[in-house]
């Protein structure tokens, strides 16, 4: 299982499929743009001018590349509700990678991975650095061993304010990937049990560094130790989300919405132009001074183009959806 289809998610799912895996679950809760193209490597023009979403753009990419892979994409926000829900059925996959771009769904994942057992690749990339490392539940040290809280908001780089080196994703990726491979083929004593480091651009850490962090394990960890999962409990959930390097702002629904989008364009159509697909209700709200782009789901969820302000986008929600 794959969660997020950007700079690491996409090379890693490319590589899976060219190499024979199984199955593959991809999960995204994001569209294609054309911002994406630089970096990640699934995706293409008509990809973005369609705005599919990429949990889809990238099964339909990976069927042409291997068709003997059981693909199943998941265009759903991997979020506190419903990622155990997300992970258990699908069916329960054996490795999970990290395809994320914030700390929050990191420790999620974290908490899932380790409260339900399954190995967890966790990757990184930003600007021109990046990191892997790979927990074994009940073997290794978890993310919260090495990491035990998310750097406070603005302490440290994000791709909103410093990018990503397409190479550098392309490394991480690899590197997770490698890893995969080992556990799926019963050889997880080749693992190395440490964190890869490096900064692709100032050469600091190159070859790439590989820290020991085979004694790290926490007994007091609150996650494996403890076993107190906060971020998969909602107690550690930050909604709304400020979408990496998109200038929007994601609003999730309540659990369980289901949204009839047909109906919602018709209402929307005084208020702007907006295209109707079997993914998504999409287009731009030109009521107010500026305009903002609407990309709506079925499940209610809801990103806003054009602000990265939270409290703007839930009165924009409050306004035009209303659930």
């Amino acid at each position: 299982m794959i969660v997020g289809l950007g700079a690491l998610g996409c090379p890693a799912a490319d590589l899976l499929a060219r190499a024979g895996v199984g199955r593959l679950s991809l999960i995204d809760r994001d569209i294609v743009e054309a911002t994406n193209l630089q970096r990640q490597t699934l995706f293409d023009e008509r990809d973005a001018a369609e705005a599919l979403p990429k949990a889809e753009a990238a099964r339909r990419r990976l069927r042409a590349i291997n068709s003997g892979v059981v693909i199943e994409a998941l265009v759903e926000d991997f979020a506190a509700p419903d990622a155990e829900r997300i992970v258990s059925p699908h069916p329960r996959p054996d490795v999970i990678l990290d395809g994320t771009d914030n700390f929050e769904t990191r420790y999620l994942i974290n908490d899932v991975a380790v409260k339900l057992g399954i190995p967890y690749v966790y990757g990184a990339a930003v600007g021109t650095t990046g990191m892997a490392f790979t927990v074994i539940p009940g073997q290794t040290p978890c993310l919260r061993c090495l990491f035990p809280e998310p750097p406070a908001p603005g302490a440290s780089a994000t791709c909103d304010t410093a990018g990503i080196l397409a190479p550098v994703s392309i490394i991480v990726a690899a590197a997770q990937v490698a890893d995969a491979m080992k556990i799926l083929l019963g050889k997880p004593e080749r693992l190395s049990h440490t964190l890869l480091s490096f900064d692709l651009w100032t050469n600091q850490r190159l070859p790439p560094q590989r820290l020991d962090v085979s004694a790290a394990r926490q007994p007091d960890c609150l996650c494996c130790g403890q076993r107190r999962f906060e971020f998969l409990d909602g107690q550690r959930a930050a909604e709304p989300a400020i979408l990496c390097g998109r200038n929007s702002v994601q609003i999730a629904a309540r659990p369980g919405t289901t949204l009839e989008l047909a109906q919602i364009a018709d209402r929307l159509g005084p208020h702007g132009q907006f295209i109707l697909s079997a993914f998504h209700l999409r287009g731009t709200l030109s009521s107010g001074a500026t305009p903002i782009g609407l990309t709506l789901f079925p499940d209610g969820r809801a990103i806003f183009e054009g602000t990265t302000d939270p409290v703007a986008a839930r009165m924009l929600y409050a306004r035009y959806v209303g659930v």
